[in-house]
């Protein structure tokens, strides 16, 4: 059980570390998507900064259990955030992508209570 916690994690943390990265560096897709779901453009550097936050808390957590069980929490509300942006600007099509990031960081979390 452990092992397939530590895989897990490691996933949910280079996935959401990816998915700031990309942000922070303003790939064009990103800006193009966060333009249409009407996502200030003011709050584009902090939504970046929280997710890359939680991927090293993720990280972390691996050998402080508390700081990845926040982490974890923190990310699972994030994406839930932007699965309800993408709701609201009407992109239903859209609204997988972010849980198939929160997806991992959920697993990481139940991994880590069974073990």
């Amino acid at each position: 059980m452990y092992v397939a916690h530590v895989v897990v994690t490691v996933l949910a943390a280079v996935m959401a570390g990816f998915s700031a990265a990309v942000l922070l560096m303003r790939a064009e897709w990103i800006v193009r998507a966060l333009t249409d779901y009407r996502v200030p453009r003011s709050w584009w550097t902090w939504l970046g900064l929280a997710k890359g936050a939680g991927a090293v808390g993720l990280l972390v957590g691996l050998f402080v259990p508390v700081i990845g069980v926040l982490a974890g929490i923190g990310l699972v509300l994030y994406f839930a955030g932007a699965a309800v942006t993408v709701a609201r600007a009407r992109w239903y099509a859209h609204i997988p992508y972010p849980l198939v990031y929160a997806a991992p960081v959920v697993g990481a979390l139940a991994l880590g209570l069974a073990a």
